[in-house]
């Protein structure tokens, strides 16, 4: 067992310090799945030919754990992960499981470990929680693997969403592409992300926070580094629309948060007293649009969500080599960012009692 880190603990701003326990499950075509086990926190053995290694048969989720206010332990939507972990596993020939039992195994490790490593006296705290589904068959060649292994694990992780003077994104160009219809854009698949970090390293080098996906010579707006991405802004008949990428293209991750988004937008924001009713609009769209609406004072908003960033304010895109700049009405933050943002965090902090959730009780080992 590990000694909890203090909060002060440098440790505890990155995603290496793990809780004492994972959970393992392991899978082949004759027997179908075993029984989980659930074991201290280590290394475990692979073969230098397994499949994983050589052909990117991995998938995986991202969701957390939070200490809520009221010293309760909760998830946040978990049978949404459980569900597109076996969307992502289907798109690489892993095999299926029923999303039900997954959730049960990433609350059972909640259960046992968040006790300790997020103290009731931690409120507003959380822990990120890895599911990992891995091909494992120790055999070269091109084929749909035998063998697979489900690891869960519990990590810190740094709080992302708070980015003083809010994100600042650079936009990709022509000669780099995230993803494509037809591909694989929209499973939560390891090799969406390696191809990636070229792109994004050199946005950092320049001083962004990430990069903007665009696609194709219309530069259609996809998603922000890993996260899905929002635009608000009027449009030239005067109406005010939330715009996002549409799923149906299969371009993009249906983030659990953005769908939660446009969820509570469409429940809350027509009766909101001190904010315009909000049309919700699902959409290829391009930077053309938002450089359009910039210069006529039509842009109001722009975020990043996602598991990792939370809901985080976007400040500026640069595109083609002009800043774009996003107004944020409360200066580090815009009004509906505000409010979409303050309307999760009361959900999974316990401010809010709301079906999405999910309350987990606690177990002493």
């Amino acid at each position: 067992p590990r000694a909890v880190p203090a909060l002060d603990d440098p440790i505890r701003n990155v995603s290496s310090f793990a809780t004492d326990h994972m959970v393992t499950c392991t899978w082949n075509v004759n027997s179908g799945w075993a029984t989980p086990e659930l074991k201290p926190y280590g290394p475990f053995s692979i073969m230098p030919t397994a499949s994983v290694l050589h052909y990117a048969t991995e998938c995986f989720e991202g969701l957390k754990a939070y200490r809520g206010f009221d010293g309760k332990l909760r998830l946040f939507r978990p049978d949404c992960n459980a569900r597109r972990l076996l969307m992502s596993s289907a798109r690489i020939a892993l095999p299926t499981f029923d999303p039900a039992e997954v959730e049960k195994l990433i609350l059972e490790l909640v259960a046992v470990d968040g006790a300790k490593f997020l103290p009731k006296n931690e409120g507003g705290k959380f822990l990120y929680l890895r599911p990992t589904l891995i091909g494992t068959q120790a055999e070269l060649g091109v084929q749909t693997p035998k063998e697979a292994m489900l690891f869960i694990i519990a990590t810190y992780m740094p709080e992302l969403s708070e980015t003083p003077g809010g994100m600042k994104l650079l936009a990709s160009q022509n000669d780099t592409v995230r993803a494509w219809p037809g591909g694989f854009g929209f499973a939560k698949v390891g090799a969406n992300y390696g191809p990636s970090l070229m792109a994004q390293q050199e946005a950092r080098r320049l001083g962004f926070n990430q990069v903007l996906w665009l696609l194709g010579d219309e530069a259609q707006v996809t998603e922000a580094g890993a996260s899905n991405f929002f635009t608000l802004m009027r449009s030239e008949e005067g109406k005010l629309q939330l715009i996002t990428a549409p799923l149906g293209d299969k371009v993009i991750l249906d983030g659990v948060t953005r769908r939660s988004v446009i969820q509570l937008v469409k429940e809350r924001l027509g009766a909101h007293k001190d904010l315009e009713p909000v049309e919700v609009v699902e959409r290829q769209y391009t930077m053309s649009e938002i450089v359009k609406a910039s210069e006529e004072g039509r842009l109001i908003e722009c975020f990043a969500c996602g598991t990792a960033f939370f809901v985080a304010p976007v400040s500026k895109i640069h595109f083609r080599g002009v800043d774009i700049d996003i107004p944020m009405a409360q200066g580090e933050i815009g009004d509906y960012t505000n409010a979409i943002k303050t309307w999760l965090t009361d959900i999974i902090y316990g401010r809010e009692d709301h079906p999405w959730g999910i309350v987990v009780e606690e177990k002493e080992i």
